[in-house]
């Protein structure tokens, strides 16, 4: 095969990856506007609040109120009257609209963490069939080697490597050291 015709192989190797990127890209895109579409009004009213809340805008507008209230109260401005000399109405509001802020960050993180568990259940889904077709290739080669007499089908790691893995025993595996660890350091 010639350079030239290996690049061009390459290159459409390259367009095929590509196509894949960008068809994965745009089904994410899709399932996202589409999971956004479906919130009822009152979870669009929250995201739209935690939003804003989380935006340099809001320090700004907190900044000024809060600032122009204490110059106010302090009787710094002769011609304007304190209406709040100890501030005791300012730590109020600031204390109410704070329980509110946290309530609608924890009702956001709930959400993250909601879409986080969705992803990492996808995650490991693929995983697992990604190693099955794995295992079963190594298979289709073992026996390919052996056909063919290479030394390779000899190897004892190889026999190993095609088993099937069963998520539960690595999941009770994985819960096993970790309570072995947590002994050891005693907690």
């Amino acid at each position: 095969m010639t350079k030239r015709n290996n690049a061009h192989e390459q290159g459409d190797v390259g367009n095929e990856m590509v196509g894949v990127v960008d068809r994965n890209i745009a089904a994410l895109l899709s399932r996202r506007q589409e999971e956004e579409e479906r919130k009822p009004l009152q979870e669009r009213i929250a995201d739209s609040i935690t939003r804003f809340t989380g935006s340099m805008r809001f320090v700004y507008i907190h900044i000024a109120v809060f600032s122009t209230w204490i110059v106010v109260n302090l009787g710094v401005i002769p011609q304007v009257v304190p209406f709040d000399p100890t501030l005791v109405v300012l730590a109020m509001v600031a204390s109410v609209e704070a329980i509110f802020l946290s309530t609608f960050v924890l009702i956001s993180q709930n959400k993250m963490q909601a879409l986080a568990d969705q992803r990492a259940e996808l995650s490991l889904h693929i995983s697992l069939l990604a190693e099955h077709e794995i295992t079963r290739l190594l298979k289709l080669s073992a026996a390919i080697a052996e056909r063919l007499g290479l030394e390779e089908s000899q190897n004892p790691e190889l026999d190993e490597l095609v088993k099937d893995v069963a998520p539960e025993k690595v999941l009770d595996r994985m819960g096993e050291a970790v309570k072995d660890d947590a002994e050891k350091r005693g907690d």
